[in-house]
């Protein structure tokens, strides 16, 4: 339960930038950088708290998985309404080739500790 609190802290915290600074609760309305920015605090304390957590040593669980792949359904939802509308998504697309890559890694590795 402590590990899923260290989690949701890095969200709460993006949550929270999104009201105070945007005005919304909404990420798919924001603009390309505004959601870039969210995107990237999201990202950055997540993935701080992950390894946080491995350099403790501690063991991560299965719930760990599926933020990141809810982190990452946020992105692509954001990247097919950006091709939709025309417009440009580059580092968008940069951020979810890094996050796939880091997704596969930490599944292979939980697969190579079984």
């Amino acid at each position: 339960m402590k590990k899923i609190a260290v989690h949701l802290a890095s969200m709460t915290i993006s949550l929270i930038w999104l009201v105070i600074y945007q005005q919304t609760w909404n990420p798919f309305s924001l603009k390309g950088p505004q959601f870039l920015k969210f995107y990237l605090i999201l990202l950055m304390g997540f993935y701080t708290s992950v390894l946080s957590l491995k350099f403790l040593q501690k063991p991560i669980s299965k719930t760990v998985r599926y933020f990141m792949l809810m982190i990452l359904l946020l992105g692509i939802i954001k990247l097919l309404k950006g091709l939709y509308l025309g417009k440009p998504i580059g580092y968008l697309t940069i951020l979810l080739m890094i996050e796939v890559v880091v997704i596969s890694l930490h599944i292979d590795n939980k697969r190579s500790e079984r």
